[in-house]
């Protein structure tokens, strides 16, 4: 995978930021956070496989950038909380927090997989809430200070379009897009900004999630047929939108492969 732009600093108001990434051991959530350290951020970059962080902050310090692998659970209420302590304590208080951990288990409803209908639920609803209120107070904080403070939820074109045997996953999705949508009528007036990004057809680790075959095939022939946009490029509306002057929200971004309708 290839992060353009990484040596050439294009979003210069991200110099001093501190930021937390979640899902940040591959695919979107990995490019966020190199694209975001080579802005000039501190970056926590949090996910459950430790390993793969360790590797990413190597990656990220040998280009010359800040970073921190936090190992930690969306789905655990104590581990997120343990982990804004980390972050915390290592970096001080967090004005930019990407919520970017997902899970995507398509199946059909009448299969009755309760077990993806929970991790979904826990992981794409409940998670993002988690880290939410973990870092609410720093973020409300930096921008009493007069700073710039950022939420961006990753949610996905799923949350508007709907897919056969994604009902679920969409419905997880609709339910990001419609927080984000609320929580700025609560951060708004506070000068909080709240960014609600849909990708489209993306390269990421969410394909290999899938446990059916039929469904796992159609999905690679939707790849083929429309071509999917790169994690790197899916970052750089992240870093975009959050290097904006801080009067400025842009609330909703939807993108897309030109090709997908």
């Amino acid at each position: 995978m290839s992060y353009e732009n990484q040596n050439e600093n294009q979003y210069p108001s991200l110099v001093g930021r501190t930021a937390v990434v979640t899902g940040a051991a591959s695919g979107i959530g990995e490019a966020v956070a190199v694209l975001l350290a080579a802005s000039g951020a501190r970056v926590a970059l949090l996910a459950r496989r430790g390993d793969r962080l360790e590797a990413l902050v190597e990656k990220i310090r040998a280009d010359g950038g800040e970073a921190l692998a936090v190992v930690a659970d969306v789905t655990d209420d104590a581990s997120v909380a343990g982990a804004a302590d980390g972050i915390r304590e290592a970096y001080g208080n967090v004005d930019l927090v990407v919520n970017n951990a997902g899970v995507m288990l398509p199946n059909p409803v009448d299969n009755g997989r309760i077990d993806e209908w929970q991790r979904m639920l826990d992981t794409n609803v409940t998670g993002v809430l988690r880290v939410i209120r973990a870092f609410t107070g720093d973020l409300v904080g930096a921008a009493a200070e007069g700073r710039a403070a950022d939420l961006v939820n990753v949610s996905s074109i799923g949350a508007h379009v709907t897919f056969p045997n994604y009902a679920v996953y969409g419905a997880t999705k609709a339910a990001v897009t419609y927080l984000s949508q609320s929580l700025r009528t609560e951060f708004g007036p506070r000068d909080v900004r709240v960014t609600n990004v849909e990708p489209g057809l993306t390269e990421t680790e969410l394909a290999t999630h899938l446990d059916n075959d039929e469904l796992a095939g159609q999905l690679d022939g939707m790849f083929d047929a429309i071509g999917a946009l790169s994690s790197a490029e899916i970052a750089d509306v992240v870093a975009y939108a959050t290097s904006r002057p801080r009067h400025v929200n842009l609330r909703q971004i939807m993108v897309l492969p030109t090709r997908q309708a």
